[in-house]
């Protein structure tokens, strides 16, 4: 079965049909024909004649970025909507998975190249500028994305949106938005005309709201849940990290990008969120804190050595963090790299969090545990078999202590896989989550996802592979 294209042509005998153009497309059959020697056929519409014909999908192309062997991809393409869309259809497919966002309302998933996802996105698209992004992901061999968007108006004017080398992409680890890079035509090898095969009629696919509403969340009485802000993802990035200031206002950063501030609108209040980008260059936090009138920043993703804890400040009274310091750097970066950062109970210092991928802080200068902790292995270990963490040695991550002016660190727990927060509770304890490595559940050395309580000097084990500590 292949797909048709279907053209409008001048009837010679009556002349042009009104309301139509020559030449103009206005379609694509939702069904197929099957194979034959020739395929064309001709039926008769208001005094024009339909031309079927195998669609060519001349303009559209494989893409990926210019780092050809990215694994991991983001790819973005903003398009303008006229009023009045009646229908739009998204077809998409990705070697070998992808994630795909409109307007960061909801999302569509693909995880086999050879079906593609189709869905019918309609209600999705607003008049104005609207943005698909995409975040893709290769497991080896060939890579690329291919993604074709057709919308129509009232008056019957389709629009087609395809990849091509005018969307934008990002390979994970790179700050920049570069042009993609066109990696195959349609229809190339290894993939072939592979859109070939998406089911005629409507579009099924699950369209997944990225946004849980308010009216879905629980909360005890006396207590009402109201949406702030949608965090639109192909402008402001992902939020990973959050602070209040001493205005009420929400300091946030994007994982791979720059700092925003929110102030939040009255309780009962419809009205907008405003939110400001801050003039800052620190980006790429994991963790935030809002303390000893300064920002701490806890920058794990931006590269040259900028990983580590930050420490930035309003001097001139613009209302503008203009003077930014390295109080320590951190080596490590990414999901298992350093992470949150809170105020101690007391107000007088603060603690850090920080994953197994994450050395300690240049010079650390004290230590609640002996710092003479190794592998203590007996039986001879196994190294994860996917490569995860492999090499990794102790201590693990780690919670430390710091001054406000972080001259000082102090070692207070570790053996953690990932611990990514922490939090104190009413008697000061540190309370902390861990999880294992997910692909190890069901052998004997997976541990479950669990709450600890970081004692004084504790170590919880973590050890790469089978090498960690049993619970007990």
């Amino acid at each position: 079965m292949v797909p048709i294209r279907v053209q409008i042509f001048e009837n010679l005998a009556t002349g042009p049909t009104p309301g139509l153009k020559r030449s103009a497309r206005v379609g694509e059959l939702a069904g197929a024909m099957p194979r034959a020697p020739r395929l064309l056929a001709a039926l008769s519409l208001g005094g024009a004649a339909v031309l079927l014909s195998p669609a060519t999908f001349a303009e559209l192309s494989w893409i990926w970025a210019s780092k050809a062997d990215a694994e991991r991809v983001m790819l973005r393409r903003e398009f303008t909507v006229p009023a009045g869309v009646t229908d739009a259809t998204l077809v998409f497919t990705c070697d070998n998975r992808a994630r795909v966002l409109v307007n960061d309302q909801a999302e569509l998933t693909c995880t086999d190249w050879n079906e593609p996802t189709k869905a019918n996105i309609t209600a999705l698209l607003k008049p104005g500028s609207n943005w698909i992004r995409a975040e893709a992901a290769n497991e080896g061999g060939a890579a690329g994305f291919l993604a074709r968007l057709a919308f129509k108006t009232a008056d019957g004017k389709e629009t087609i949106i395809e990849s091509d080398t005018t969307w934008q992409a990002q390979a994970r680890g790179e700050t920049d938005w570069k042009p993609a890079e066109s990696v195959g035509s349609y229809g190339a090898e290894p993939w072939g005309k592979v859109l070939a095969s998406v089911a005629a009629g409507t579009a099924t696919a699950e369209l997944k709201p990225l946004v849980v509403q308010p009216s879905e969340i629980g909360a005890l009485p006396g207590f009402r849940v109201e949406l702030l802000h949608t965090v639109p993802k192909s402008e402001q990035g992902s939020w990973v990290s959050m602070t209040v200031d001493p205005k009420g206002r929400i300091l946030a950063c994007d994982q791979y990008g720059g700092l925003y501030r929110m102030v939040p609108t009255p309780v009962g209040s419809n009205k907008t969120a405003p939110v400001e980008k801050l003039q800052a260059t620190v980006g790429g936090a994991h963790g935030l804190l809002y303390a000893f009138n300064s920002l701490y920043v806890m920058v794990n993703e931006q590269g040259g050595g900028r990983q580590g804890l930050w420490r930035l400040r309003d001097t001139n009274g613009d209302d503008q963090f203009d003077e930014e310091r390295q109080l320590r750097k951190i080596q490590g970066g990414g999901e298992h790299g350093p992470h949150a950062i809170v105020l101690s109970p007391d107000g007088t210092s603060l603690y850090i969090a920080s994953g197994n991928h994450t050395k300690l802080p240049d010079g650390m200068e004290y230590s609640r545990i002996p710092r003479h902790w190794d592998e203590d292995q007996i039986v001879p270990r196994m190294w994860d078999a996917n490569g995860h963490a492999r090499g990794i040695l102790a201590p693990g991550g780690y919670i430390c202590r710091t001054d406000p002016d972080g001259s000082a660190f102090e070692l207070v727990s570790h053996g953690y896989r990932n611990e990514y927060d922490i939090a104190f509770n009413a008697l000061g304890d540190i309370v902390t989550f861990d999880s294992d490595m997910e692909w190890d559940a069901g052998t004997p050395w997976y541990r479950p996802t669990r709450i600890c309580v970081a004692t004084s000097a504790s170590e919880f084990g973590w050890r790469s592979g089978s090498g960690k500590w049993p619970s007990y």
